[in-house]
C-alpha cells in the first residue's frame, strides 16, 4: 500500500486511540499518537499475517516493545481485522481482553505480552534466533522508544543510545540483530 492507501488508516487508527482513552479515562494516547505510522505501515506492507490464523506458525511477529502504546497496536489490529472495534469500549477494564499492555494470552495478533523497560528487544531476538534456528522464513519486527532501548531488562543504562542495526540472513528472511554499539554504565 502506497502512502495515500495508508492515510485513511491512520486517521483511522489515531481516533481509535483517542476513542479508546477518553472512555477508559486513562492510557498513554501520546505513546500511541507517535507509533501510528510505523505500526500502520509494518502491518499493512511489511508483515506476512493473517487475521484467520493469529496463530499461524510461520507468520511474521511484531513485538511492541513500548508496551504503554497498546491503544495504538489493538486499532491497528482492529484495521487488520484481528479483533473488533466493539472491544474498545472494555479498554483497560477488569477482565477485558484490551489491557494498558498487550497480553499475548488474550488479544489474537499480539505475539508478546510486553510493558516491562527494555524487554521487547530481548523478546524479539529471542524469537529471530528460534525461527532462524528452526529454519523458519519469518521476520521478527520489534518496536521500541529510545528510552525502552537504554533501559535493559537488568536495570542498567547505556549511554550513549545503542546502535542496532536489523540486517535479513541472505539464506532466509529471518530478522536477526547483527550489530549493536553501547556502552554500559551500572546503575
Amino acid at each position: 500500500m502506497n502512502t495515500k492507501e495508508l492515510s485513511p488508516i491512520c486517521r483511522q487508527v489515531r481516533r481509535d486511540i483517542i476513542t479508546m482513552t477518553a472512555n477508559a479515562g486513562s492510557g498513554h494516547p501520546g505513546g500511541s499518537l507517535s507509533a501510528v505510522e510505523l505500526m500502520t505501515s509494518v502491518f499493512f506492507n511489511h508483515m506476512r499475517v493473517d487475521p484467520k490464523n493469529p496463530h499461524d506458525p510461520d507468520r511474521d511477529r511484531f513485538v511492541l516493545s513500548k508496551g504503554h502504546a497498546a491503544p495504538c497496536y489493538y486499532a491497528v489490529l482492529a484495521a487488520k481485522g484481528f479483533i473488533s472495534r466493539d472491544e474498545y469500549a472494555n479498554f483497560r477494564q477488569l477482565h477485558s481482553i484490551l489491557q494498558g499492555h498487550p497480553d499475548a494470552k488474550k488479544v489474537p495478533g499480539v505475539d508478546a505480552s510486553t510493558g516491562s523497560l527494555g524487554q521487547g528487544v530481548s523478546i524479539a531476538v529471542g524469537m529471530a534466533l528460534g525461527a532462524k534456528h528452526l529454519g523458519k522464513d519469518t521476520k521478527v519486527l520489534p518496536s521500541s522508544a529510545t528510552a525502552r532501548v537504554r533501559r535493559g531488562r537488568s536495570g542498567r543504562l547505556t549511554w550513549p543510545p545503542p546502535t542496532i542495526s536489523w540486517t535479513t540472513s541472505p539464506s532466509s528472511s529471518t530478522t536477526t540483530v547483527c550489530r549493536s554499539t553501547a556502552r554500559t554504565i551500572r546503575s
